[in-house]
């Protein structure tokens, strides 16, 4: 009767601890989704049930790895082939405006971003009573947190970024205030990051405690394993992503700078589908590169020349690799910044200054090597996939 009662007892504390979860990430690019996946398998391994929602290429990511899949409108700012327009973007707030889609070879009316915030949160909304979640993980999906604190949900918010200072225009600054409402408001934040002074992403931060975020913000390290591994310096890799637009304008950037340098170039192009290979002098150029390929050329790079993501940091970081940042938008930007200041990185903003970056990593290559070993010493330390699963099975505590 007592072994019974015991069994018991075990049965009941494991059905209090597994958790309806509710994960929403934004698709404005992959980071995002990167990031829920590795959280969500570890989540779904220790017994929680799992509902996600995102849009675009995020949602296709999704249903290759979980059951529970729901597509939401995705939200996007207006690019075309010189990337991402600030300007317009801010304009297509409330207007409709023509755009080339790029994939589809073809213009279309770009919908206005409040009007795809809106039915994105709707889209949210509307399974919310059937899946009933214990709790909330949105990763960049502000609607989400919006959503968390009207039906009273315990949230947790995985940012990179929430008060961002470094490029931004100041016309920006009454939504991010507006943004930032919803984040206070959430139950817990989860930095995948750095702790000061190592913080790549801190110029997109802010400062947490000003914003009032002390006690419920925890600086976790990458979500990336950040055991370093060794490899060897046989060339200079370049991994292009993002949007179409974006992808056009770095390829136009680098290309004209790459067929004349001397050592070898590995340039993935960012472009799924059928893989096809071309040589354009020294550089071996791919459509795209598996996940087991990416880290090959990785491991062997000298440097790498990126955009600045905040995913592909922690990559250069782990396999500690100097790099070349070439920006795209200012998230990127800042990023490059930090590593700059870290003195593990070089900003190139043009094909100009990309040349004079590429000559100065190569004739002081030992140097930038050195000061990157010392950041990857430091990130690997922190284990910040298992400190976020800690913070999600405690959020109800």
């Amino acid at each position: 009767m007592v072994k019974s009662s015991y069994n018991s007892n075990i049965i009941m504390q494991l059905a209090v601890y597994c958790m309806r979860l509710l994960l929403s990430c934004s698709e404005l690019g992959l980071g995002h989704v990167s990031r829920i996946i590795p959280l969500g398998k570890r989540l779904e391994k220790r017994g929680h049930e799992l509902f996600f929602f995102s849009g675009g290429k995020a949602h296709e990511m999704l249903q290759k790895e979980f059951f529970h899949v729901y597509k939401c409108t995705p939200i996007s700012w207006y690019e075309n082939a010189s990337g991402i327009i600030t300007s317009a973007s801010l304009l297509n707030l409330i207007f409709p405006l023509p755009l080339f889609n790029m994939e589809n070879h073809r213009f279309e009316l770009k919908s206005p971003s409040a009007m795809e915030t809106i039915h994105r949160y709707y889209d949210l909304r509307k399974n919310l009573h059937d899946i009933a979640p214990d709790v909330l993980i949105a990763d960049g999906d502000i609607n989400a947190l919006r959503l968390a604190e009207r039906w009273r949900i315990p949230s947790l918010y995985i940012a990179n970024m929430i008060r961002p200072s470094y490029g931004f225009s100041t016309f920006l600054s009454p939504g991010e205030r507006l943004v930032e409402r919803y984040v206070k408001n959430c139950t817990r934040i989860v930095i995948p990051d750095n702790p000061p002074p190592y913080t790549v992403s801190e110029y997109n931060i802010g400062n947490t405690d000003a914003m009032g975020l002390k006690g419920k913000t925890e600086y976790t390290g990458s979500f990336v394993d950040m055991t370093p591994v060794e490899g060897g310096g046989e060339h200079i890799f370049v991994p292009i992503s993002g949007p179409p637009g974006t992808r056009g304008k770095l390829v136009n950037t680098l290309l004209p700078v790459l067929e004349k340098v001397k050592t070898k170039c590995v340039i993935s192009l960012g472009t799924p589908g059928k893989k096809a290979t071309a040589k354009i002098g020294n550089s071996e150029i791919h459509n795209w590169l598996s996940v087991k390929e990416r880290s090959e050329a990785m491991r062997n790079a000298r440097f790498v020349i990126f955009s600045g993501g905040h995913a592909t940091c922690f990559e250069t970081i782990k396999h500690g690799k100097p790099s070349i940042c070439i920006p795209t938008q200012p998230e990127q930007l800042a990023n490059a910044a930090k590593l700059q200041d870290l003195k593990c990185s070089l900003i190139a903003k043009n094909s100009k200054q990309l040349c004079n970056a590429v000559e100065k990593m190569q004739n002081n290559l030992n140097y930038y090597t050195q000061k990157m070993k010392t950041l990857t010493e430091f990130s690997s330390k922190h284990r910040g996939l298992e400190r976020a699963t800690e913070i999600v099975e405690t959020i109800l505590d």
